[in-house]
């Protein structure tokens, strides 16, 4: 049986970061185990389940969400039967995935405040890690779960400057002047490491701009960002 993945590759970057350097940023625990992988399969359960909302295809969809759901909820029981009161980020995450359910519903999976909706969920997630271990959230996990959601803004500002909004050069300024201000700001507040850690984000914005990639050249790059920044950001966490 060939399994029903999703077609946002990219997703899988907001996936890994933002939970592990919400655990990096407390005490990595063996818990966050199951509940890295029930994250991964809830994950999975919600992209059958957002295309629901497009009322095409209802029975496979259906059977795919149930396929993963199940083990997702029975995976996270761990996190949760642990640390109950984890269960307010769950709560924090439904208002996100109503409004990327009400896109789906009208077939703008696409549109930016899709994206940035989905950000916000997928960085709260780090929030939800790093209060698995003692039960609080730290100062350091605020800074993982607001670097967390610039850095992935960005990506999405840099990647539909490079395909969907290439010809716009509005959107080019909006993309560079965020990518410019990001690090600044950053490096304002005195937090030096994390700035640097955008840098690698604000070259390519601008060099790469207006290079003919493949979308898959593009995807590769961004795995590379992303790993660079996930580093730097272990670093700024453990110094």
């Amino acid at each position: 049986m060939k399994l029903f993945m999703p077609k946002q590759h990219g997703a899988w970057a907001m996936l890994i970061l933002p939970f592990w350097l919400g655990a990096a940023a407390s005490d990595i625990i063996w818990s966050h185990i199951p509940f890295f992988l029930g994250w991964i399969l809830l994950y999975l359960a919600t992209y059958p389940g957002l295309l629901l909302f497009k009322r095409k295809r209802m029975a496979l969809y259906s059977k795919w969400t149930a396929i993963y759901l199940v083990p997702a909820i029975l995976l996270l029981l761990v996190p949760l039967l642990e640390r109950p009161s984890i269960i307010i980020f769950g709560l924090l995450m439904v208002p996100f995935f109503i409004i990327n359910a009400l896109y789906s519903s009208k077939n703008r999976d696409r549109a930016l405040g899709n994206d940035f909706s989905a950000i916000c969920a997928f960085s709260i997630a780090g929030l939800a890690s790093s209060f698995l271990p003692q039960g609080e959230i730290l100062p350091m996990a605020w800074t993982v779960f607001a670097a967390s959601v610039l850095f992935f803004t960005g990506s999405t500002f840099y990647v539909k400057s490079m395909i969907r909004e290439k010809k716009n050069s509005s959107f080019k300024w909006v993309s560079w002047i965020f990518h410019t201000a990001v690090p600044i700001l950053w490096l304002l507040a005195g937090g030096w490491l994390v700035s640097a850690a955008f840098l690698p984000s604000l070259f390519r914005s601008i060099v790469f701009y207006g290079k003919s990639f493949t979308p898959k050249k593009i995807g590769i790059y961004e795995i590379a960002n992303a790993s660079i920044f996930f580093f730097m950001l272990l670093f700024a966490i453990h110094t």
